[in-house]
């Protein structure tokens, strides 16, 4: 099955293109060889190359500077996703969207569903939510994936941050009233492509299980990579960022599960898997 990762260099992109390649042909892009806010480029360059599915891993994720930079965010996590819509329906394609955790408004209590009301409080999160909806409005064979809290080697995150800072600091101070379910781009990854082998259409919620806040989070790497600093657990309001955050965007994966029969593993579990 041929397959083309949008957005490769990144993070998750990496990820995909080694675990997928494996199985399948597998093509990686990113800017450098077409731009998705060209709506003229990106259908150009896909049916250029016709892949069967189409992965866009690609998007502008720096949540503060999107506050400032709307045009730019909206163009890549909305109009870029609509391209590649319209490119895919071109060349009869199914296509993968990675949304956001951050399409909630954290009111909820209890982990969100597919199909809880969405109501973003950033910029970030409405450009992501726009393009979800423009996705769906174009193709009725699309796959929204929302995700939350991701890390892995392929690029900046919580995680490298949290590992260099306690070398380098005696106390790190993180906020402890917002509620994740941190994920592995690894796991994302594989579950990504156990979506694909269903051939499962509509949306999906896929995180690690479980939850924790971000200052829990921190202390748990500290933990595991024995470093020195002690974790102080501030509130978000002492931040005073750009954007807001949801208080609690954790995720339910029951979906997923019922759909593929397979169940994600542990924050805790896959952290230490990744940091060992």
């Amino acid at each position: 099955m041929s397959i083309l990762i949008v957005g490769a260099h990144g993070m998750l992109g990496s990820d995909l293109v080694t675990i997928l390649g494996d199985a399948h042909q597998v093509k990686g892009t990113d800017i450098e060889d077409f731009d998705i806010t060209d709506r003229e480029e990106t259908l150009k360059a896909i049916t250029g190359m016709r892949p069967a599915w189409v992965i866009n891993a690609a998007a502008y994720t720096q949540v503060d500077r999107c506050e400032e930079e709307q045009k730019t965010a909206c163009a890549v996590n909305g109009e870029g996703a609509a391209n590649l819509a319209l490119a895919c329906k071109a060349v009869k394609a199914r296509l993968i969207h990675v949304s956001t955790d951050y399409v909630f408004d954290g009111t909820s209590r209890t982990p969100y569903r597919e199909d809880d009301p969405v109501n973003p409080i950033s910029v970030y999160g409405r450009s992501k939510l726009q393009g979800e909806s423009a996705a769906r409005a174009i193709l009725d064979a699309v796959t929204i994936v929302r995700t939350a809290g991701l890390y892995g080697k392929g690029g900046a995150n919580f995680v490298n941050t949290i590992r260099r800072l306690a070398q380098e600091r005696d106390e790190l101070t993180v906020v402890d009233d917002q509620w994740v379910s941190p994920t592995y781009s690894v796991d994302l990854s594989r579950a990504i492509g156990a979506l694909m082998r269903t051939s499962a259409r509509g949306t999906f919620h896929v995180v690690n299980s479980g939850s924790c806040t971000w200052y829990q989070f921190a202390r748990r790497i500290v933990q595991l990579t024995g470093g020195s600093s002690t974790v102080v657990p501030i509130t978000s309001s002492r931040l005073n960022r750009p954007a807001a955050r949801p208080a609690f965007s954790v995720l339910s994966t029951r979906k997923y599960t019922e759909v593929t029969g397979e169940e994600m593993r542990s924050w805790e579990e896959a952290l230490t898997e990744y940091l060992s």
